[in-house]
């Protein structure tokens, strides 16, 4: 077992490390320029398009899909918005520095192109099965933009394998030691209602999942952000400090986070960018799934509320989290991932902090199991056709409950290896069908009658 898991720690270390990071990033900066900045000059319309979606009420207009778009944004978000915005942030920043939030920051506004890359190429290249049900994502975009099946192949892959860890076992497994933790639940009771909650949700298909994530997930997201403004509110005094502090330490290196200021700035640019990825799945190919799925008149319809994700989910999420432990001066605890922002959020919330992060990370667990769980669904039915998708969903539970009761190490690192491996073919598909993205972006807005 030692050897194994030194190889993978090695495959580990390349999936998420420097080149991966330059390659991420690099396919952001790309698009951003062949789609000449929409993500910057049109968000307003993004925005406005992401509520207008909300409050539709006649759903036949929409265009061919299985579910509204804002449930397709609701559930991509569900799959982002997880523990990786607390405990990931907390990680990144106790390891980083302070600075570590800028660099994500920049990570999240070149990532709003990528994921209007992956939404727009979803639902471009879907394909509508047999029962009248729509399927899409990147090993579709892949195989019918590219031709490049055997490629598509490898991306499911490594997502449905990735699904049964990261998307399961790890989420149970966390939300389980929360619960112990806070509110002294012993795991054995935690993986017994977890699971009933997700076989639920999951045997109902991406209907259901799109129904529960549209309720879900705005009330998670405000419950979180709410939580964190309360205490920004409290201590707002210090916020140009904490924001002078964040900004210093990503540019200049602060001696007071440890070692000389070249090896701080590195740091904070390694771990923001890689926890920011982490966190908003820019690049992995993972929601292009969710949104490919969507009601829609024009791809790129849906690849602007792409753009509305990543600002969520890392430049509002992730940015209370980030803010909160500064602001409250927690990094020198010497606590890290969810520990340290529950120890931030209890400094001003007294009784409450704690709870609130507790809540948070069973609310951000849940929903990241739910969509992940379509997710490899997805993949498993690209290789294997649709009799293995119900299959698929009961080892899920299975493995959601096994999650909540037993240690992950090995999974942990297994499936985060091969989280980070899907990046790769769904980047190559990207990268050479970007000149599809820039001419899809043009059409829609050139076309004012779809603008509405």
């Amino acid at each position: 077992m030692d050897t194994i898991m030194e190889f993978l720690d090695k495959v580990n270390a390349f999936a998420w490390g420097p080149p991966m990071m330059v390659l991420l990033v690099g396919t952001g900066i790309l698009l951003t320029i062949r789609i000449k900045w929409v993500q910057f000059t049109k968000i307003g319309y993004a925005w406005k398009v992401t509520f207008a979606s909300c409050f539709k009420k006649d759903q036949d207009t929409l265009g061919e899909g299985e579910i509204t778009p804002f449930q397709s944004l609701c559930s991509a978000l569900s799959a982002t918005v997880g523990n990786g915005n607390i405990a990931g942030v907390a990680t990144a920043i106790a390891a980083g520095g302070p600075g570590a939030a800028v660099w994500m920051w920049i990570t999240a506004l070149f990532g709003m192109a990528t994921k209007l890359g992956e939404a727009t190429l979803g639902v471009k290249y879907r394909v509508k099965y047999e029962d009248g049900s729509f399927g899409g994502g990147s090993m579709y975009f892949i195989t019918n933009g590219l031709g490049q099946k055997w490629l598509g192949w490898i991306f499911s892959l490594f997502g449905a394998l990735a699904a049964f860890g990261i998307g399961c076992m790890v989420q149970t497994n966390s939300m389980a030691l929360v619960g112990e933790s806070v509110f002294s639940i012993p795991p054995l009771i935690s993986g017994v209602v977890l699971t009933i909650l997700v076989a639920l949700v999951v045997i109902g298909g991406i209907k259901r999942i799109g129904q529960v994530t549209e309720l879900l997930v705005p009330f998670m997201a405000i419950f979180y952000i709410v939580g964190g403004l309360i205490i920004i509110i409290a201590k707002i005094d210090m916020l140009p400090w904490a924001i002078g502090e964040i900004f210093r330490s990503a540019f200049t290196g602060r001696a007071a986070f440890g070692g000389f200021a070249g090896a701080t700035v590195a740091q904070a640019m390694r771990f923001g960018v890689a926890r920011g990825i982490f966190s908003n799945e820019a690049g992995l190919g993972s929601a292009s799934m969710a949104h490919a799925v969507a009601k829609t008149k024009h791809p790129v319809r849906q690849g602007m509320m792409g753009t509305v994700e990543v600002f969520i989910d890392t430049l509002m999420v992730c940015t209370i989290t980030a803010l909160v432990i500064v602001i409250t001066n927690s990094l020198g605890t010497g606590l890290t991932s969810t520990a340290l922002t529950a120890h931030a959020f209890s400094t001003v919330l007294r009784g409450f902090g704690g709870p609130i992060v507790a809540i948070g990370s069973f609310l951000f667990g849940y929903s990241t199991i739910i969509t992940w769980c379509y997710y490899g669904q997805t993949c498993c039915r690209f290789i294997l056709g649709p009799s293995v998708v119900m299959p698929y969903a009961w080892i899920f539970i299975v493995l959601a409950f096994l999650g909540a009761v037993v240690e992950v190490p090995f999974v942990w690192l297994l499936t985060d290896t091969l989280n980070g491996l899907m990046a790769i073919p769904n980047l190559i598909g990207l990268i050479f069908l970007s000149t599809v993205v820039a001419k899809e972006v043009e059409d829609y807005f050139s076309k004012p009658e779809l603008l509405d």
